[in-house]
């Protein structure tokens, strides 16, 4: 257990992001997430649109995040399909292209809670560096047999790696 402590320490101490769960209930939490990234506004999001690229395997159903897809308009879906099945991550809720994302998103176990999920995701261009600064928000709403504050910083780690990834450059 320690050394599983440790090394998710680790992790979060070195990702290149700011990671916060900011509020979790039983009923609710909210995660905030600040990166910055070298690509430019237009490269980053062209990334952002394709999380085989970025998200990592571990935290799909199928094991390979070649499985994933995203059709980045209002009413698009976060997919995975593979041979044993297919799931729905999310459904996009907005898009404002090189700007703004925004999903209904129960990721993972969420989903078979019955939990709300929208997860907002923000770039803007970094004046300094040409860059572009992240910020994933996170807010979830279920009832309060779902425990959101026990499994908030689970997916606090999914989501602090998924920022980690999808800012690093290729």
């Amino acid at each position: 257990m320690r050394i599983l402590l440790a090394s998710l320490l680790f992790v979060v101490m070195s990702a290149p992001a700011m990671a916060e769960v900011t509020a979790a209930t039983p009923d609710h939490y909210t995660l905030n997430h600040d990166g910055t990234s070298p690509l430019a506004p237009d490269a980053l999001w062209a990334r952002l649109i394709k999380p085989a690229d970025w998200w990592h395997p571990d935290h799909t159903y199928s094991g390979d995040a070649s499985n994933l897809s995203l059709k980045a308009k209002a009413g698009g879906q976060w997919r995975e399909v593979w041979d044993a099945g297919s799931t729905s991550h999310g459904v996009v809720l907005l898009v404002e292209d090189e700007k703004t994302l925004r999903l209904n998103a129960p990721f993972g176990p969420l989903q078979g809670m019955g939990v709300t999920v929208v997860w907002t995701i923000s770039l803007a261009l970094d004046e300094e560096t040409g860059g572009t600064k992240v910020t994933f928000t996170e807010i979830a709403n279920g009832s309060p047999a779902s425990k959101l504050d026990e499994i908030a910083p689970a997916v606090d780690f999914v989501k602090t790696e998924a920022m980690r990834r999808l800012i690093t450059k290729p």
